[in-house]
């Protein structure tokens, strides 16, 4: 299984075309407020060739784009992007399936029952959104949605500050990371003594954020061993390093396999069989709500 793949489909890629304003496509060209301007490769979003990459047994769960921004635009905006994201995602072959998602200016929890109800496996919110507890509590109702139908949200990193004329990769080494570190704190902070029950995924292993455990204690925001079975991690971007340090962390039962497909392949643990078995299908499955699948010993 994989939590973490984007495929932009074609009524999403029209409403982008559609725009005069950030964030906007122009051919395949991808306009930005915080980055340069982003060739796209259409095969990358071409559904037939996608599906061929994976295995139609498998599960590979797609999202809208939150750095692109869609969510943090006017309702106005907003909505009619995040409509045509959802009616074409519904429709996507195997082994596809989606990621919901919200309007920050409007965040109705009516509307996120109703995409639930037809078949999404959870919501997904940008990091740009849970900085804070203003942020958590502009998305209460949401999360409470979610948890009354028994399904995760997935954190994924937001819009990018601007930084000028720095070098391509700097969103997504500093910007991104910080948003995640953030949203990781923010969440223990705020969200989950809200939300007791809610199942959560922080994209990129939240930004390395659990590491920062001993600078935790040491300024006394808790202690070790306050693992939290329903708050798990995903691994896109990150190789065997860095998911053996999260791992020794939190224990190998909240991470999860994503890819970030198209930008990146889902990454070798170097955990051995049975990590990688937990990591790739029982403990997605558990984030998903799905049925255990049994094995024999």
């Amino acid at each position: 299984m994989d939590v973490h793949q984007h495929l932009w489909t074609p009524g999403f890629i029209d409403a982008l075309r559609r725009r005069h304003a950030a964030p906007r496509l122009s051919g395949w060209t991808l306009h930005l407020s915080g980055e340069a301007p982003y060739e796209v490769d259409p095969r990358h979003h071409d559904i037939a060739h996608r599906a061929s990459l994976e295995d139609p047994d498998d599960l590979a769960l797609v999202s809208l784009s939150s750095p692109l921004g869609v969510e943090h635009l006017p309702a106005a905006e907003a909505l009619p992007i995040i409509d045509a994201y959802h009616e074409d995602a519904l429709a996507l072959p195997r082994p596809f399936r989606a990621w919901a998602a919200a309007c920050l200016d409007d965040p109705d929890p009516e509307r996120l029952k109703e995409n639930l109800g037809q078949g999404m496996a959870g919501l997904q919110l940008p990091a740009t959104a849970l900085l804070d507890a203003a942020g958590f509590e502009r998305v209460a109702a949401l999360l409470d949605a979610l948890t009354a139908a028994d399904l995760p949200l997935f954190v994924h990193p937001g819009p990018a500050v601007p930084h000028g004329a720095g070098p391509s990769w700097w969103p997504a080494v500093v910007g991104y990371v910080q948003q995640m570190h953030a949203a990781w704190y923010a969440f223990m902070a705020y969200g989950r003594p809200r939300h007791p029950r809610l199942r959560v995924c922080f994209a990129l292993l939240a930004g390395l954020a659990p590491l920062h455990t001993e600078r935790l204690i040491a300024r006394g925001g808790g202690g070790r061993g306050r693992i939290d079975p329903l708050t798990y991690v995903e691994t896109s971007s990150y190789g065997p390093r860095a998911i053996d340090a999260v791992v020794r962390e939190l224990g190998v039962d909240v991470v999860v396999n994503g890819s970030d497909r198209p930008y990146a392949t889902a990454p070798a643990t170097g955990l051995g069989a049975a990590a990688d078995h937990a990591i790739r299908t029982v403990n997605p499955r558990r984030l998903l709500g799905l049925p255990a699948i049994a094995t024999c010993v």
